[in-house]
């Protein structure tokens, strides 16, 4: 099998990049992002960890509970969950950030690149509550790049058209998947 492993050898493969794909990069929030963004219920955080590892967690609340502060700054409060606190930990080491956001049944996504801060300050908590809750911190983003990505992967899979949705038979609760994993880690002696 033979490894691509120069930018010249994956150039090769591709046609010349069309003039709109490069322009349309931002370095701010305009205003259709802006109303995208306000009005997306789901978004992925990608960061990466001290050791180099990349990570990314889903987040979500009401349409609305991302704030765009201004046109660099997006907040958003850190909801309950797991308190394994992965990504919290990832911001403190690496501050840099990647966030792809989803409005549903729009197949278009929109990316942004920028850094992250961890604040605790009572205006920005009041700000952007988790639902009515005041939460315990506030992630705020600062936007170094940003743009709307083609709808084609949401096409190809077809996410939005209720003949694809599955049911979860296939699947056990979560509950289990964990438990068989501790049992699967204890036979192999740990991971």
């Amino acid at each position: 099998m033979t490894q691509i492993t120069t930018l010249e050898q994956l150039r090769e493969l591709y046609r010349t990049l069309h003039p709109l794909a490069v322009a349309k990069e931002i370095q701010h929030i305009d205003q259709h992002s802006r109303t995208f963004i306000e009005n997306s219920r789901l978004f992925f955080l990608a960061s990466t960890n001290q050791d180099g590892l990349l990570d990314i967690s889903p987040r979500g609340g009401e349409a609305g509970f991302v704030k765009v502060l201004d046109n660099k700054t997006l907040a958003f409060p850190d909801s309950p969950g797991n308190n394994r606190l992965d990504t919290l930990t990832n911001l403190i080491t690496n501050p840099k950030v990647g966030l792809l956001f989803m409005v549903a049944n729009i197949e278009d996504v929109v990316r942004v690149k920028g850094t992250a801060s961890i604040h605790v300050d009572d205006d920005i908590r009041a700000l952007c509550l988790d639902g009515k809750t005041r939460p315990k911190l506030v992630v705020k983003v600062t936007v170094d790049a940003l743009f709307f990505h083609c709808p084609k992967a949401l096409m190809k899979s077809k996410i939005w058209c209720s003949e694809s949705y599955i049911n979860r038979e296939f699947l056990p609760s979560l509950v289990t998947i964990i438990q068989d994993q501790q049992v699967e880690k204890e036979q192999r002696g740990g991971d």
